[in-house]
């Protein structure tokens, strides 16, 4: 596959890996700091918007719920 036509996601997943070959101690410091590596950005980015809509109104109706319940 070439640089021009591959998505998003497989050159992401291209750079991780070239960035694992030149620093593989920096993946032990990424284990420890997953938590400020990590975003929303990528969490949604593997998602479509279809099942990104739902999953944020399951959760508006889940908070409704629980606001409503007291």
């Amino acid at each position: 596959m070439s640089k021009e036509t591959e998505t998003p996601e497989i050159w992401r997943e291209r750079l991780r890996q070239e960035e694992v070959k030149q620093n593989p101690a920096g993946n032990v410091s990424d284990a420890f700091n997953k938590n400020e590596n990590g975003n929303l950005a990528d969490l949604v980015g593997g998602l479509s918007w279809k099942v990104t809509g739902i999953i944020l109104i399951v959760l508006m109706v889940f908070t409704a719920a629980l606001f409503l319940k007291t």
